[in-house]
């Protein structure tokens, strides 16, 4: 990773969590870029999560879930306290994140957005998730990620 990092990789370096970076080649034709990534680096996939925008009353939230299972809508919901959600429209969560779909990162994001991540997070020592662009993965305990993202913890995978 040339130059300053991302801003994913800024502001773990300033908030001075302990994270590893991870590159790969990302093959465009890959049909999921959270498995390929965990192919990739060769670590299981169930510790890989991806970051989906969703749309929650008109505002925008972002759910963590591992890369082997899909987002219950109704789930985080409930998580925010409300009754029903839907994927946000991908332009709209690129240009509020400042990320690439298949790069969005939990962390570092041009707006920072209410942000729920699946409970199963907490049964790892480390997760994977993307440094801000498609083939680069950031390594960061459960705890440092719910800290930096001011996330809530809810069962929100299917």
């Amino acid at each position: 990773m040339a130059g300053r990092g991302t801003p994913a990789t800024q502001a773990l370096s300033r908030a001075r969590a302990d994270f590893t970076v991870h590159e790969y080649t990302h093959d465009p034709a890959s049909g999921s870029y959270g498995l390929e990534a965990a192919q990739a680096l060769g670590v299981a996939p169930e510790r890989v999560f991806k970051t989906l925008v969703a749309q929650i009353d008109g505002a925008l939230h972002v759910a963590v879930v591992p890369v082997t299972g899909e987002l219950d809508l109704k789930a985080l919901a409930a998580a925010v306290g409300k009754k029903k959600a839907a994927m946000a429209d991908p332009t709209l969560a690129e240009r509020t994140t400042g990320y690439v779909r298949g790069g969005i990162s939990p962390l570092g994001q041009r707006k920072r957005l209410p942000t729920v991540i699946d409970r199963s997070a907490e049964t790892f020592d480390t997760v994977f998730v993307s440094a801000g662009r498609r083939g680069l993965e950031v390594e960061v305990s459960p705890a440092d990620l719910v800290r930096l993202t001011a996330a809530t913890l809810a069962e929100i995978g299917a």
